[in-house]
């Protein structure tokens, strides 16, 4: 299982870091207008319809991984982490700080509030959106680390001889 959950963590971060570099600019280059032309970009499928489904998907794999490395301790730490950044990144900050912001910017838009508010809460958005990321990169890097707290110092051996 743990292999499962590497790879999501680090799917939804290589997801996360994409969003940040190619399509934020486009999103928030040009508040208000920019969130409108995004609006209508995204109209059949946008992050909100991905994201959270590949959290959820690093949640479940993550206790998963839990559950199956709990007897061995040195996973279990390092897979406890993890989990506790994913509940922390994915789940507790977007729900307190990037919900509000998005039903803000992208449901109520410029039809409800001020050009300078919105450029203000683009701000904060992507302000606050580094942190989500860090806190991804190092779901991602602690679920590496469970992996590599399963497999033996032989089995690492065997692999890079295998290599070499």
């Amino acid at each position: 299982m743990s292999v499962v959950f590497v790879w999501v963590a680090i799917t939804t971060f290589s997801g996360v870091l994409i969003e940040t570099l190619l399509i934020y600019p486009n999103i928030f280059g040009d508040v208000p207008a920019s969130l409108v032309r995004s609006t209508e970009f995204f109209s059949e499928v946008g992050p909100g319809d991905v994201f959270p489904v590949l959290g959820m998907a690093t949640l479940v794999t993550g206790l998963l991984t839990v559950a199956t490395t709990w007897r061995l301790r040195p996973a279990r730490s390092w897979a406890l982490m993890a989990v506790a950044a994913a509940v922390v990144g994915e789940f507790g900050f977007s729900a307190w700080f990037f919900w509000p912001r998005n039903t803000l910017m992208f449901v109520e838009g410029p039809a409800f509030h001020a050009t300078d508010e919105l450029v203000r809460v683009a701000w904060e958005f992507e302000t606050g959106h580094w942190l989500r990321l860090v806190l991804c990169g190092v779901t991602a890097v602690l679920a590496f680390g469970t992996l590599l707290r399963l497999l033996t110092p032989a089995q690492v051996s065997r692999s890079i001889e295998q290599v070499v």
